[in-house]
């Protein structure tokens, strides 16, 4: 089922146009409400729900997999990856600030008795390869076993370069390490990158995507891989309590999100530049120039609490105080970062 666009378009109208939190908070559009109403579906746990059988098959065929599966978040689907490549005992090289590691509660080592071995990041998001190859735990009984490693593009808004995914790829095949990669935001790295999507999931194992950051879906990701680890992956899903039933009214939305709001994560890249330079010249604001969609802001101290309680009695919403992080999306747009900038300059006239 096609979904094309109305009268009624892809009118996003934000709150106020000024929630800078995340990229997960947009709300759908008239388009995709639409295509979420008239979704068909059916019993997903028998596997005959039709769309989010169609979304498995066109996210698997746009990044070159076997097979898919529908979960609910990027946190399950991640999880799904590490308990299809890892046993209880074994052990995930990923990096400090990885999402898997630091932000997703510690479930493989509790729900899936998996040890992360965590590794300090390289300034552009990667983790140096010496340091993965040294902590290649060998083959002996006081040790974890080491299974995987867990890479992630675009990680804090940096693209991971594709030189040293191949690196890093073939360190890991030569170690005989499977490869996972959170791809909560590849799209946005492909975008940043001009190349398409396959060709930043290429060489990994198992890849999660998610579909309610940047491209503005209300909810749900997906895990690909090969058709004997979706099959695992599934049997995970259900024992996580993940298998959902008529899902392919959410489904509908990612359907319409992979097809309409890929192409412009190039917009949120711009805005977020414009904002970056734009914040770059008001005092006492240190900023990073973004690579997609994200910009981190250092705040002097001796003003960073009143200039957060200023954004925020404006209606400017962003995470952080003395560090803080202005993510761009859908509901943002040009008439916004302008806004925004007005509010911030106030501060300091």
């Amino acid at each position: 089922m096609s979904y094309p666009l109305s009268n009624q378009e892809l009118v996003h109208t934000p709150l106020n146009g000024l929630d800078f939190r995340s990229d997960t908070v947009t709300r759908p559009g008239q388009a995709m409400r639409a295509a979420m109403a008239t979704a068909e579906v059916g019993d997903d746990v028998f596997g005959d729900d039709p769309t989010v059988n169609a979304l498995e098959a066109e996210v698997a065929e746009m990044l070159g997999f076997e097979a898919a599966v529908f979960a609910a978040t990027g946190t399950q689907s991640n999880l799904l990856g590490l308990l299809t490549h890892c046993q209880r005992g074994d052990e995930y090289i990923v990096g400090q600030d990885a999402h898997t590691y630091k932000f997703e509660a510690g479930g493989a080592a509790v729900l899936g008795s998996i040890q992360p071995q965590p590794l300090d990041n390289a300034p552009d998001g990667s983790i140096p390869l010496a340091k993965i190859e040294a902590a290649i735990k060998p083959d002996d009984a006081h040790f974890a076993r080491s299974r995987l490693l867990a890479l992630e593009n675009t990680i804090g808004g940096k693209v991971l370069p594709a030189s040293y995914i191949a690196e890093a790829q073939a360190l890991a095949r030569r170690r005989g390490l499977a490869l996972h990669l959170d791809g909560a935001r590849l799209w946005n790295a492909a975008v940043a990158q001009g190349v398409s999507p396959a060709a930043i999931a290429q060489g990994f194992d198992t890849v999660s995507v998610c579909l309610s950051k940047g491209l503005g879906a209300p909810v749900g990701s997906v895990l690909l891989g090969s058709r004997e680890a979706i099959k695992s992956a599934r049997r995970w899903r259900k024992m996580l309590g993940g298998t959902m039933r008529q899902v392919g009214i959410i489904a509908a939305a990612g359907r319409y999100a992979i097809r309409h709001h890929i192409d412009r994560l190039a917009e949120d890249h711009a805005n977020a530049q414009r904002l970056a330079d734009g914040l770059s010249q008001l005092p006492g604001l240190t900023v990073t120039s973004p690579q997609t969609n994200i910009v981190f802001v250092s705040v002097e101290p001796t003003i960073a609490e009143r200039f957060a309680d200023h954004l925020r009695a404006h209606g400017v919403l962003i995470t952080g105080t003395c560090n803080q992080r202005w993510v761009t999306h859908l509901d943002v747009n040009a008439e916004s970062i302008t806004r925004a900038l007005n509010i911030a300059q106030k501060f300091f006239i």
